[in-house]
């Protein structure tokens, strides 16, 4: 049994001010006009419990708060909610459970013995490089520290800051290295991404959905009473359905008509709104055509022709959302809508969903078989 995704080898402050609100993007982006009805309600207030006071070191404190600034901006429009991170405060995180941990990224060695205070055995970072570089962290430093320490392992396992599906591919691999993880070193375990409001949470919600016997509600409901985030629920529901019938793909054309423009791109999609794929035009259909093969699914996705954010009115589009914002998008589902491969991703994609017996056995087998890179 193959895992969908490997790994490749080897984010606690009060965070102020934070809502979770629908909010307007401005006009030259779309990265919060995505709308999914089974993502978190976007009306939350976050209350984090302080895990350290802030560094003594104040040296190139204005820029780093103007990193935080620019990355909760990046960060409120990619995920469609009110976010605010302040990486210049230090850690903040929250106990989920008595055993795990969701808080935001490690900053520097000593964090290490903070965490070790509280009982943690297994540190868990799901950043990508880009992600350490951007605030300045010494990924490496941290490491070679809780190296030190026979009764604390630093594991890393990333994923794609704001990209749902990104999030999805990889979560069947990243949960099978968390769970192998604290299977070995018992304890508390602390998953952190940079902010801890997206992809930790998600990755601690796919864990109790399908390693401890919670229903994702029920699992949602108690994360969010313990810390205010935005984990993307679609994500987790797919994944789940993706270890369970695999991962079908089928190939779709979008069509752009009109020879009046010199580009045409795509964000959204299965590359996330941070990201856009060019079109190549055809000269015989004097189009503009992306071909692409997605897995089973909803897409939503935005033309951007010429630098400007447009819907083709030629393909589907989306209701508007709150802020009157509409996409396109394009479902990839199976031929057969009676077998049961279909059947079972629409109980566990639709509202409320919650495993058998036996579905749960087979994730957890599907888990432990996953190949590591240890």
């Amino acid at each position: 049994m193959n895992c969908l995704q490997n790994l490749p080898g080897s984010s606690v402050l009060p965070l102020r001010g934070f809502v979770c609100n629908p909010r307007k993007p401005s006009a030259n982006t779309c990265l919060g006009m995505m709308s999914s009805n089974t993502d978190l309600p976007r009306s939350m207030a976050l209350k984090a419990i302080p895990g350290s006071t802030p560094s003594a070191e104040t040296s190139g404190a204005e820029v780093k708060e103007e990193k935080s600034e620019i990355y909760s901006n990046t960060m409120t429009e990619a995920m469609g909610a009110v976010l605010t991170y302040r990486h210049e405060l230090g850690m903040n995180y929250n106990f989920i459970r008595p055993d795990v941990i969701v808080g935001s990224c490690l900053q520097t060695p000593k964090d290490v013995d903070k965490l070790r205070s509280i009982g943690v055995k297994t540190i868990f970072c799901l950043q990508q490089n880009s992600d350490l570089e951007y605030f300045g962290v010494d990924i490496g430093a941290i490491q070679e520290y809780a190296k030190e320490f026979d009764d604390i392992e630093h594991l890393r396992a990333e994923i794609r800051d704001f990209d749902s599906y990104d999030l999805r591919l990889r979560l069947p691999a990243v949960v099978s290295k968390l769970y192998k993880a604290i299977n070995r070193n018992g304890g508390v375990s602390y998953i952190h991404c940079t902010a801890g409001l997206g992809r930790a949470p998600a990755t601690v919600l796919a864990y109790m959905f399908w390693l401890q016997g919670y229903k994702l509600d029920d699992a949602v409901n108690l994360l969010l009473s313990k810390r205010s985030c935005f984990p993307k629920l679609d994500a987790i529901k797919n994944a789940t359905a993706d270890i369970l019938t695999g991962m079908k793909k089928k190939a779709v054309t979008l069509t752009w008509r009109g020879h009046n423009c010199s580009t045409v791109e795509i964000s959204g999609l299965d590359i996330g709104w941070g990201q856009r794929i060019p079109l190549e035009f055809d000269d015989k259909l004097g189009s503009w055509i992306l071909k692409r093969e997605l897995p089973e699914g909803r897409y939503e996705y935005k033309y951007i022709v010429d630098g400007e954010w447009t819907i083709n009115k030629n393909e589907p589009v989306t209701s508007a959302n709150k802020d009157g914002h509409v996409n396109n998008y394009v479902e990839i589902v199976e031929d057969d809508a009676n077998s049961p491969n279909a059947i079972i991703r629409k109980r566990l994609t639709g509202d409320d969903p919650d495993l058998t017996t036996d579905e749960r056995l087979k994730i957890r087998q599907f888990l432990e078989a996953c190949p590591t890179d240890e």
